[in-house]
């Protein structure tokens, strides 16, 4: 048996790495560039070493006719929104097409991609249809399995989490079920439809929008106030049934987008989701929320904001990855720079090229610190965690120190004469 695995990013590549342990895979990308690092056995990524590569065999290919040789086909592409936050299509929609062109009959086609409910079977599987000439249900099936990965998670891995899976009939649901079921030693569920799979992906994510929405809203309430978001989470968190969340920039390709394709599919229904919608609207706030405190902090100090120094500490959307789509540090940027200030970047994880075409701003090592009139903590990586700070203070003109998640310890910083800051 041959599975086809297309799109090699985050989800599909180590998805195909797994599956190269007891099948024979073919990668399919449509990044040339890509395809020539894997077969180099380097994932640019770095949610895989050069090691894990090695140990698999995986025929990497640019070439769709490959896929004509597969019995099973899962999609793992991106489903991104646009810049006025519209779901975008385009991926699953030229996969498909892809796919069409290229499928052998009789083989099941699995969609990991997050979607809104229906897209599967109302989307994909027509454009399938059109391109190949066959019939789903007759020459070929169709299913759904989301994906769960967590980018740089190395303790919830594909294996250890639990796969949902769906079919459009009994029949491919159980094929479906054993074939995932064959890698993930955490089990399957089957989910009993395609659009209720679909749904169980998409509201992972809006539930912790909404929830980290909650969190960011207090935290601009309690800042108005004086009172340290992250003390009264410490004090409210002694209760056995409190859900600890905390505030926070919400980037990232899924939390930050995948409520999109809810309420767009709702407002199609009539029904305007009101607290999806708020939630989405006070974590893109949060950006203008981090650059204001930034701000008025350094008029506290008496820094003049023309020319000052201010070095952002982490631009991917979270710590410890390489990952910047959709990071709201790139936000946090515009921002400060139209009051005049400076941004820096420093973020290991990111080349100065990636840096320089993203996020427009000049990239220093941490070595390289100097002249600083605040330091702006977005994505806490390991690398910052253990600097000494002394040194950094010397380094420093004025000693503005905002560590948007709490991840240093507050009480040190301000005996070491840091004017402290957080959300």
């Amino acid at each position: 048996m041959k599975i086809g695995i297309v799109g090699l990013g985050y989800v599909g590549l180590p998805l195909a790495v797994e599956f190269a342990k007891k099948y024979d895979v073919i990668g399919f990308d449509i990044n040339e560039k890509k395809v020539k690092e894997l077969k180099n056995n380097i994932d640019s990524t770095k949610e895989l070493s050069d090691e894990d590569l090695k140990k698999v065999k995986i025929n990497y290919t640019i070439d769709p006719e490959n896929l004509k040789q597969c019995d099973f086909i899962i999609v793992a592409v991106p489903t991104p929104v646009n810049k006025a936050n519209i779901p975008d299509l385009k991926y699953v929609e030229s996969s498909s097409k892809i796919l069409g062109q290229n499928l052998k009959k009789g083989a099941i086609v699995v969609f990991e991609s997050t979607v809104h409910p229906g897209v599967t079977e109302e989307i994909c599987a027509p454009i399938i249809e059109k391109e190949s000439g066959l019939k789903c249900g007759v020459d070929f099936k169709i299913g759904y399995s989301p994906e769960r990965v967590n980018p740089g998670d190395k303790e919830h891995t594909i294996t250890k989490i639990v796969k949902v899976v769906s079919g459009m009939d009994e029949d491919s649901l159980n094929k479906i079920a054993d074939l995932y079921g064959s890698i993930i030693t955490a089990g399957v569920h089957k989910a009993p439809t395609i659009k209720v799979a679909e749904a169980s992906k998409i509201i992972e994510n809006i539930q912790r929008d909404v929830n980290i929405g909650i969190m960011n809203e207090l935290s601009v309430i309690f800042n108005k106030m004086g009172i340290d978001t992250f003390d009264v989470l410490k004090a409210a968190k002694t209760k056995w049934n409190f859900n600890y969340y905390h505030p926070g920039l919400v980037g990232g390709h899924c939390i930050g987008v995948d409520p999109y394709y809810l309420i767009l599919k709702s407002e199609e229904l009539g029904h305007h989701p009101q607290l999806l919608s708020s939630a989405r609207r006070i974590n893109n706030y949060m950006s203008r929320q981090v650059a204001e405190i930034v701000v008025k902090s350094l008029k506290k100090s008496n820094v003049p904001l023309c020319d000052s120094n201010v070095y952002l500490l982490g631009l991917t959307f979270k710590e410890n990855v390489k990952d910047y789509r959709n990071a709201k540090s790139n936000d946090v940027i515009d921002y400060l720079k139209s009051f005049g200030i400076n941004p820096i970047a420093v973020d290991p994880w990111l080349s100065q090229e990636e840096v320089k075409e993203f996020f427009d701003v000049e990239k220093k090592e941490l070595s390289e610190i100097n002249n600083a009139d605040a330091i702006v903590v977005l994505s806490p990586h390991r690398e910052f965690l253990n600097m000494d700070l002394n040194l950094l203070k010397l380094k420093m003109r004025n000693k503005v120190f905002f560590d948007i998640k709490q991840s240093f310890d507050k009480q040190k910083l301000k005996n070491l004469g840091f004017e402290y800051y957080s959300l």
